[in-house]
């Protein structure tokens, strides 16, 4: 018996693609599944505008708010969620909507992208020093020895790509060309389709601008507060949270709540103007959504 067929709904922040995915599941008892890098974390509901309890209770939603903010995740950390998941709900005969706005995981889904071990920082600078100490031409020689490809393909002058095989490789022992060979979609090719939640771009803006008004009255300042306390790195993904950086400057008195709320509305539209660009040019193909008035 064939299974129903996977929906995947990305689009900008603001854009709506929650409300569909949620008026989706609704219609047809899918299950909706996060792909959205901050929306993951338990720390961001309201900067990350999480579904709200009452839309978790209308329909079944996986993978939001399951990490805490010390706890970084990647894309291939979510990949490892979400295939057990999805074979989960298949073996139940149930279906998902996978909706969110992080680019990378609907790629992994749909094209695959490599699970390359994170590499420690001392081999990243330790590569870096190789280049400066050798210069390119030798150090692109050497890398040819252990990544071939690797060292072929880069372009002249791409320091930072040539140290990353160079680092990948002494870390692994793998050429970073046969990690990106081994990639294959997560999705089986006729087991899912695609659409983009894409509203006109003045439109979007403006919701940015309001949504920005509705976290402050929804308490997103206690949680940047709280978020501070914890004294965390400020490199973790959850601290590079859209909001997080502006309303810690308000709190700590750097700025006026009001300068914070302006800059984090522009950061808001700067971040969907990225996601839209990514969308168009990485999924021309998906048909488009207005979004919602």
């Amino acid at each position: 018996m064939s299974h129903p067929l996977i929906q995947l709904i990305a689009g900008p922040t603001a854009s709506g693609k929650s409300r569909l995915a949620l008026e989706m599941a609704e219609k047809t008892g899918a299950v909706v599944v996060n792909a959205d890098s901050q929306q993951l974390y338990a720390d961001l509901r309201v900067l990350s505008a999480r579904p709200s309890e009452a839309d978790e209770a209308a329909a079944e939603h996986r993978l939001y708010g399951v990490a805490d903010a010390a706890d970084p995740w990647s894309v291939g950390r979510w990949g490892r969620a979400v295939g057990p998941l999805l074979a989960e709900l298949a073996a139940q005969g149930r279906t998902a909507v996978i909706v969110g706005g992080t680019g990378l995981y609907f790629t992994s889904l749909t094209k695959g992208l490599a699970d390359i071990p994170e590499v420690p920082h001392p081999v990243r600078d330790a590569a870096a020093t190789a280049f400066g100490m050798l210069g390119e031409p030798e150090f692109r020689r050497r890398l040819a020895e252990i990544d071939a490809d690797a060292a072929a393909r880069i372009e002249a002058g791409d320091r930072q790509r040539l140290t990353r095989a160079w680092a990948v490789a002494e870390h692994t022992g793998r050429a970073l060309s046969d990690w990106a060979a081994d990639t294959r979609p997560m999705l089986a090719e006729g087991s899912w389709t695609g659409l983009v939640v894409e509203p006109a771009r003045e439109v979007l803006y403006a919701r940015c601008d309001a949504r920005v008004g509705r976290m402050v009255d929804q308490g997103a300042l206690d949680e940047v507060k709280a978020l501070v306390a914890r004294r965390l790195d400020p490199a973790l993904p959850a601290m590079k949270a859209v909001g997080v950086r502006e309303f810690a400057d308000a709190l700590s008195g750097e700025i006026s709540l009001e300068i914070a709320i302006e800059r984090t509305r522009q950061a808001t539209r700067n971040y969907a103007k990225r996601q839209l660009t990514w969308f168009r040019n990485q999924t021309p193909d998906w048909p488009r959504h207005p979004g919602f008035a």
